[in-house]
């Protein structure tokens, strides 16, 4: 895509969507409309030194585009509510359904192509397995609103496409897994495993993980598929940059490293980031967390591959080390 182009980044102060915007900027990309919550001060070093010509308030957005003059030439729809501890659904289908349905909907209307995030919570506690098909969408079960929200906006959009309906030119779903990386500082409760890891090895000389409480899985061998903020990235400049290319077919597509990890190799790779051996202390979950709680994710890779994405992602221990020695050691912003 031209270096001229005009793309739109949602969520842009956020964790993913900070980091996008300096990905775009180190490819020379800074004609950038941003546009999220601004008023919140610790997202504030997120998008320092980082080149873009508009902010815009996520509540004003819409009318911006109306008034605006401006060709969007692009959009990457990566704003959200991600608390999956929110359980008033109102509040997810707000954000997460009905915006995006207007980001679909003006995107349609223009012919922009679109980018947006879903997630791997879509797919509950597993049992039908974890393939990016667009027939098994219909039929999960979620156990969370967040998890619900981002499914129902995933339905909606192949409803749309399958009644021949308005829509993008180009569009695709990315169903992230388990994201770690930096800028994700404000994230409080939010954050990675990883983050939370490091800080608490640097107060305590020692990492809590929570005992399993289902038969099969040892205490911290719960398994997810972690994927470096770095690999992500790259998928959707790919994706960005590949638009047009008939090879790539629309639609929902998984984005994980397709290898689950424990949470005992995750904090492994920790200290050894930091050169020091590993302490864990293992105690009980929290029991309003035992219904919605997953033990396995593992993203089913083959979509992306046959549409032809051939980087290499980080191994866990590789990711891990990158982002302890460069970015949580001084807190640095990526």
């Amino acid at each position: 895509m031209d270096k001229n182009a005009t793309i739109v980044i949602t969520g842009a102060a956020g964790f993913i969507g900070s980091c996008l915007v300096s990905y775009l900027n180190s490819h020379g990309y800074e004609n950038l409309i941003l546009v999220d919550e601004f008023s919140r001060v610790d997202k504030e070093p997120n998008l320092a030194e980082k080149k873009f010509i508009d902010k815009i308030e996520r509540a004003d957005f819409f009318n911006w585009l109306h008034d605006s003059q401006r060709k969007i030439d692009f959009v990457f729809h990566l704003g959200a509510r991600t608390d999956t501890t929110e359980f008033d659904y109102a509040v997810h289908e707000r954000l997460n359904v009905v915006y995006s349905k207007e980001i679909w909907k003006f995107c349609s209307e223009k012919q922009v192509p679109l980018v947006y995030a879903s997630s791997a919570a879509t797919y509950g506690d597993g049992k039908l397995g974890y393939s990016d098909d667009h027939a098994l969408v219909g039929l999960l079960k979620p156990l969370n609103p967040y998890g619900v929200s981002k499914n129902e906006f995933d339905k909606w959009a192949l409803q749309e496409v399958a009644a021949d309906s308005a829509a993008p030119p180009f569009w695709v779903g990315l169903k992230f897994f388990n994201v770690y990386g930096p800028n994700e500082y404000h994230k409080g409760r939010m954050a990675s495993v990883i983050f939370h890891s490091f800080n608490q090895i640097k107060s305590n000389g020692f990492v809590k993980l929570f005992k399993s409480h289902k038969e099969g899985f040892n205490d911290g061998e719960q398994l997810r598929d972690f994927i470096y903020i770095k690999d992500l990235l790259k998928v959707c400049f790919w994706f960005m940059q590949e638009h047009g290319n008939n090879q790539i077919q629309p639609g929902l597509y998984n984005l994980g490293t397709g290898i689950a990890r424990s949470f005992n190799d995750l904090v492994a790779a920790t200290f050894e980031g930091l050169d020091l051996p590993v302490q864990i202390q293992y105690i009980d979950m929290p029991v309003d967390l035992h219904r919605t709680y997953q033990y396995f994710t593992e993203a089913k890779m083959q979509k992306l591959r046959t549409a032809g994405y051939v980087e290499a992602f980080f191994t866990l221990e590789g990711g891990v080390k990158d982002y302890v020695k460069n970015y949580l050691n001084g807190y640095h912003i990526y």
